[in-house]
């Protein structure tokens, strides 16, 4: 007799990514909402949430109900404090969730729970402790310490992508200068292209119509899989400052792997490899210590839904 199932759920700024996963961390019957924006009104992002959630289930009981929400998260797990791209503050999801689906309910942050999937299943299995850096629009991450996520007094460790690299450095969103996601994120790449096309000859000429406003990530990785030597560049910037923060991130933990994720990190050992080399090169006692592997991560964008579901698994 099937006695439930688990679901794992993802939302972010643009959509709501449900599915059933298993003990082996396998996912299926997933379904797919999109998310309803930062100004609406709170319950409208609640019903997308349990939409999705009801349709993966596909009629089947819920046992429980993992979410990875891209925001802050409090250390109890019981609220989402605030996220750039939903309306949430203080929001108290955790209860309002279980109240709709009749079901336990976990909640934390997207990156950490990228990482317990790694962890469990992917690039991380097996090891003691670990780093885990989330590239898209910025950066995310988060802390494995003997086998757990370490997520602070207030829940919210691991945003490695507002520690600043250079001193009044290039502004960011969040209102500081020089954060390191200002030079090591899918905005980046996309500003470092637009720059240099400028300078020389390239293929996103061509793909944009000479406008350097019209360039878009996965333009510049299409050009540097054509050789394009301006994507080429604007990869080797981006991977240069990922190692010079990763080797900050380092010298503080000391992990024994870590693991790169996000939407950036597909472009492969056309990031990592300039990555590897600044932190060989910039990690202090570099030369009396092994060094961690960096490494891409192995989970894809189902990462965070199945490491939601461990949250009640």
């Amino acid at each position: 007799m099937n006695e439930g199932v688990v679901v794992g759920v993802d939302i972010g700024g643009t959509k709501v990514l449900a599915g059933v996963v298993d003990d082996e961390g396998r996912v299926s019957h997933t379904a797919l909402r999109t998310t309803p924006g930062r100004r609406v009104v709170t319950s409208r992002v609640e019903d997308a949430l349990v939409e999705a959630i009801v349709e993966a289930a596909g009629g089947e009981s819920l046992v429980g109900v993992g979410v990875a929400a891209a925001g802050f998260v409090d250390s109890a797990g019981e609220r989402v404090m605030f996220a750039p791209h939903l309306p949430w503050q203080g929001e108290p999801l955790k209860d309002l969730l279980e109240g709709r689906l009749g079901c336990p309910v976990g909640l934390d942050n997207d990156a950490n729970c990228a990482a317990r999937a790694e962890a469990r299943y992917g690039a991380a299995r097996g090891a003691g402790s670990a780093l885990m850096v989330t590239m898209g629009t910025g950066i995310g991450g988060a802390v494995l310490l003997d086998g757990r996520v370490v997520r602070g007094a207030n829940g919210m460790a691991g945003e490695f992508g507002h520690m600043q690299v250079v001193p009044d450095g290039q502004p960011c969103e969040c209102g500081r200068r020089g954060c390191w996601e200002q030079y090591s994120s899918g905005n980046a790449l996309v500003r470092n292209a637009r720059a240099l096309m400028v300078e020389q000859p390239s293929v996103l000429n061509d793909m944009t119509d000479g406008n350097p406003e019209q360039i878009t990530g996965p333009m510049v990785t299409s050009a540097a899989e054509q050789g394009d030597l301006v994507a080429h560049r604007a990869f080797a910037s981006v991977g240069h400052w990922l190692g010079v923060g990763v080797a900050n991130l380092v010298a503080a933990l000391d992990p024994e792997v870590v693991v790169i994720g996000g939407g950036v990190s597909s472009a492969g050992d056309r990031l990592l490899e300039p990555a590897r080399d600044a932190l060989r090169r910039t990690l202090v006692g570099a030369e009396h210590r092994r060094i961690p592997g960096v490494v891409a991560a192995e989970l894809g964008p189902r990462a965070g839904m199945i490491g939601a579901a461990l949250l009640v698994s």
